[in-house]
């Protein structure tokens, strides 16, 4: 079932880069600092969808990071959010509820003992300067 929920929500986002093609970094409110809170896949932070599939479909492993933001940011899109992934860029797979306008919530899974809601609330809220991307980034 989790497959298939998978493939089912992962259409919109195929289908939005499809008539959407994407070239290059995305000076989106550059000089704005967004709110950034923290969530885990709980149903604390989740509630009836902390089923480990995220709104486009991507099944949460183990080791993942990747941002919930506002619908007008398509799914795929690169962010790279100040002390989050050690600066490196991860992608827009998740919606939320509250996550409206300049708002983001970066994801955390459990590592090394540490549960990820304990990581989560230990993030607690930050105003950052996020970049965006359209694309992936080239190395070098």
């Amino acid at each position: 079932m989790k497959l298939l929920k998978a493939i089912i929500y992962s259409l919109p986002a195929l289908l939005c880069w499809q008539f959407f093609p994407c070239d290059g970094a995305v000076e989106k409110d550059i000089d704005t600092l967004w709110r950034v809170s923290a969530y885990c896949p709980c149903p604390k932070c989740c509630g009836q969808w902390s089923d480990g599939v995220t709104a486009c479909g991507h099944v949460i492993e183990k080791g993942d990071f990747f941002v919930a933001a506002d619908k007008s940011i398509p799914f795929g899109t690169l962010v790279i959010v100040p002390g989050y992934n050690e600066g490196k860029p991860v992608k827009v797979l998740d919606r939320g509820g509250a996550i409206k306008g300049n708002r983001l919530d970066v994801f955390f899974g459990d590592v090394n003992g540490v549960s990820g809601h304990q990581r989560a609330l230990d993030w607690g809220i930050k105003y950052l300067p996020i970049k965006f991307y359209k694309k992936e980034l080239q190395d070098g």
